[in-house]
């Protein structure tokens, strides 16, 4: 039979593609079209992201791809990060450069915010964990220091919407990422205008929230011309990428908290999947968030820095003219010696260091330790760290749903680290299971295709998901030295 094209804009921290899903009924082939860079850019002592090159580099994807599938092409649908956004006008135009969220202007927006509301209350109101990175605390931050841009505003739309903008003009926000925001009440479902105006912020530049799965229109009628794609639709996928991540979970318990997940990148999204939001004391003081998924769903995880630890020490290797592969540094870490120094994952000094190996080595120091000499001292140290935070995160999410975790499920670029995948089983004391790589993707084209009437449930998504990738088993092993490893861990200065 003739298969069905979908296309998918996946934007992630370090880089982006276009990617064309292939759906024959019953599997979904990706094709990866085109690739390119990302990441912060320097600009007068702030960070920013560049979404006209993005934006340009999408249209060079969306072209190729009209050349190599044509007519079977259905749909169009953008995952990105969370919590950045970009201002429109009322005449439509792009006010500011947007702002990256690792930018230092949000420091000490937290504490502002918990000056005017107390803590509990505006968890109470978002359920959403506190991160100085948040949508709220970087609107806290332009309404303190850029005023003026934010008074012209008309619309704020974080950055999968913005994209959306570009295609077919939509002006709407997507639920699963508005509910990354800490400004979205996750059971009213709407913005929380309440807390809004009690920290004085605009609600009016807030556009309407729409559901995953939602037809925002056809393309722009320049866009359908110069790519050739002509009008093909535009769908609200789940935009946040971790949310289309756990859509494409190869699981048969949709909904259960007997398993977890870790969507493994730049970021690691550490959650179990549940049926509604669980925002009480004990989630407050776990510091977990609540976040939407897809037919129903909430993912109650927590943010952990993720493998930026070793990107950005892969950084600092290649400006001292090293330029190792991840695979490299991988195997230099496997032979490096066991748990030499720990550090944990989270310390805001591993945020946006000028060095990461130099923050890793101050933090091992500040703890005791013997710093790690080498690449693979340092990439080892990193690795460990991460896994033993799963293991203690992993330990909250058991106790706020009361259920064991039987098995632990890592998709994404991450899962191509073999070293922390047997690292997380081991630390953790649980099965893991690795794949797909490319989740965010598939999660993208088969919401899409869940909207054009091809998938008929989340349970029947997660099928196609489970034929369509390549799973892999890590078995636990090593417990004694893990748990010892672990009690370290609990102990280090904060």
């Amino acid at each position: 039979m003739s298969r069905q094209c979908y296309l998918a804009v996946d934007l992630g921290a370090e880089s982006g593609r276009v990617m064309a899903g292939l759906f024959d009924g019953s599997r979904m082939q990706l094709e990866e079209i085109h690739r390119f860079a990302n990441g912060p850019v320097r600009l007068a002592g702030t960070l920013r992201w560049d979404v006209l090159r993005l934006w340009n580099e999408i249209q060079v994807g969306l072209a190729q791809a009209a050349d190599r599938f044509g007519d079977s092409i259905v749909s169009i649908g953008v995952d990105t990060w969370g919590v950045d956004s970009v201002l429109l006008s009322r005449n439509n135009e792009l006010l500011g450069q947007p702002y990256h969220y690792r930018d230092p202007r949000t420091h000490g927006m937290l504490a502002r915010a918990l000056s005017r509301v107390p803590r509990r209350e505006i968890f109470a109101e978002t359920g959403v964990q506190f991160m100085e990175i948040n949508s709220l605390y970087q609107l806290l931050a332009m309404h303190s220091s850029n005023r003026p841009l934010l008074d012209v505003a008309d619309c704020l739309l974080l950055i999968p919407d913005f994209i959306n903008w570009c295609l077919c003009g939509s002006r709407v926000v997507e639920f699963t990422n508005a509910t990354t925001t800490q400004m979205f009440h996750p059971v009213q479902r709407d913005w929380s205008v309440d807390l809004l105006r009690r920290l004085e912020l605009p609600t009016r530049i807030l556009p309407q929230v729409v559901e995953p799965g939602t037809k925002l229109g056809g393309l722009r009628s320049e866009i359908a011309e110069r790519t050739g794609l002509g009008k093909v639709s535009v769908v609200a996928v789940a935009s946040h990428d971790t949310g289309s991540a756990v859509a494409a979970i190869p699981t048969e318990h949709t909904g259960r908290a007997n398993w977890a997940y870790i969507s493994s990148g730049t970021w690691s999204l550490m959650g179990v999947e549940v049926q509604d939001p669980i925002i009480n004391s004990q989630a407050l003081e776990s510091n977990v968030t609540n976040e939407g998924g897809i037919e129903g769903t909430w993912r109650l995880l927590k943010n952990i820095m993720g493998l930026w630890l070793v990107q950005e020490c892969r950084r600092s290797f290649q400006r001292a003219g090293n330029a190792l592969e991840y695979g490299h540094l991988a195997q230099q870490a496997a032979e490096a010696p066991a748990f030499t120094a720990l550090v944990d994952p989270d310390h805001t000094d591993f945020l946006a260091p000028d060095d990461m190996p130099s923050a890793i080595q101050q933090r091992c120091s500040a703890a005791s330790q013997a710093e790690p000499a080498n690449e693979g001292q340092l990439v080892r140290c990193a690795l460990e760290s991460l896994a033993l935070k799963y293991r203690m995160v992993l330990g909250k999410l058991e106790e706020l749903t009361e259920t064991n975790v039987d098995v632990i499920h890592i998709v994404g670029g991450g899962t191509q680290n073999q070293l922390l995948n047997q690292f997380t089983a081991n630390a953790c004391g649980r099965e893991v299971l690795t794949g797909p790589v490319e989740a965010t993707a598939l999660g993208n084209v088969l919401v899409q295709a869940r909207a054009a009437g091809e998938v008929a449930s989340l349970d029947e998504l997660r099928q196609i998901a489970q034929e369509s990738g390549n799973i892999r088993c890590f078995e636990p092993a090593d417990a004694n030295a893990w748990d010892e490893a672990f009690a370290r861990f609990q102990n280090l200065p904060v």
